[in-house]
Order: structure tokens, then sequence, then C-alpha cells
């Protein structure tokens, strides 16, 4: 009988302003499980950059920390992402939400010449050595431009990002809801999500695409 093949998912926090997006986040998880594959939760024990009121988009004066934060949409099963090794995973999954540029990276404040987090880097770069797909969603792609040079990624159609990533040292290709871009020599599969003007169910059927995708990597 064949090994279920296991996913790790990097969440950023817990709200599409300051964390992880809800609704990619949990989505992934769906489609990860209705695929046959399991998954383990992650986040960095830090701090958020800061904290936004999602009623009011209003920044608010306290003070969370990521993995307490990503924990919300792990029903506590989660583990900090300093104990990840790549050798216990068949894949590695990023959704997106304005916390993959401002808790994994610092893209949302110094674009493609900021960085990422060591543990991110780490991750990605530890993954793609034990040639394990690499998923990334929404804004998150971001994070690989950053890492692997020359990877083809999508973030949809917004061109400020498309050049951040080329100027990264990426390549970028445009696309639509639902559609991904597979770069078969990286093993790394996006989709562009909310970076586009989507509805629940295009979320949902570009977070399953990426999966059914990397399961085929997989092999």
């Amino acid at each position: 009988m064949a090994k279920t093949k296991k996913i790790a998912v990097v969440l950023s926090g817990c709200g599409v302003y300051d964390g992880a997006e809800i609704h990619e986040a949990t989505l992934s998880l769906y489609a990860i499980s209705k695929l046959g594959c399991e998954y383990e939760i992650f986040a960095p024990d830090i701090n958020q950059h800061h904290v936004i009121n999602h009623l009011t988009g209003e920044e608010m004066n306290e003070t969370r920390n990521v993995l307490i934060e990503s924990a919300r949409i792990a029903r506590g099963k989660i583990k900090s992402l300093s104990e990840f090794d790549a050798v216990e995973f068949d894949g590695l999954l990023f959704p997106g939400g304005f916390g993959a540029a401002k808790n994994l990276s610092d893209w949302a404040f110094k674009g493609p010449d900021g960085d990422v987090i060591p543990e991110v880097k780490k991750a990605i770069s530890s993954a793609h050595g034990k040639k394990i797909p690499i998923g990334a969603l929404c804004i998150s792609p971001v994070l690989i431009a950053k890492v692997l040079k020359g990877v083809n990624l999508t973030i949809g159609s917004d061109q400020s990002t498309a050049e951040g990533i080329k100027k990264a040292g990426a390549k970028h290709t445009y696309t639509s809801h639902g559609e991904v871009v597979a770069d078969p020599d990286y093993k790394v599969v996006t989709t562009p999500c909310y970076m586009l003007d989507a509805t629940i169910a295009q979320i949902g059927e570009g977070a399953e695409n990426v999966v059914k995708t990397m399961m085929e990597m997989m092999g």
C-alpha cells in the first residue's frame, strides 16, 4: 500500500491584512485532504509586523504573535517553522495574505529589494534541495522569487508586482482565475487567487489546481 503524501503548510498569522488569508489557507487544507494527502501546519514564532482592525482597516496598538495567531486556523495543531524538516514531507505550500509580505518577508515595504526571514528561506531552500514541490498562492510567490533565482511564477496580472518579481531575479507569467504556472525544473507551482478580484469558489479552484499539480510532480 502506497504511503500517503504529506504537505507542509506555512501560515503567516490569521487575517488577510496582517496575516494569512483565511480562505486561501482553509481551502488549501481542504484541497490537500480532499485529494488524499495529509498536511502539517507551521508558522514562525515571531511577532507580527503590526495588527490591523479588519473591520476598519486601521492599525491597532497591540502586538500579536504569528504562531499563536496561525494556531486559530490550525485549531491549535501547529508547530514552529523552526521545526520544519523537508525530509519528512512530500511538498511545501504557502497560502497568501499580507502576512506573507509583512511577516514572512518585508516585500510589502521594500519590494524586490527586501528579503525573506531566515526560517522561510531555509524551508524553501531545503524543500528545493530535496526536490519536493513547492506551492504558493496569491502574493506568496514573491517569497519563492527571492530564494530561487530564475524560477517561473505567477501572481496574476498585477503589473507592478510582476515587475518586482522580475527585478528579484525570477520570471513571471500572467494568469487568470484558477490558472496555475508550473515550473518543472524548480518543481514550483503558483496561482493568483486574491491577487485578482476573485470569488471564494475561484479561490477553491486555484488551491485545488495547485495541490493537484504538486501531486503530479510528486509522482
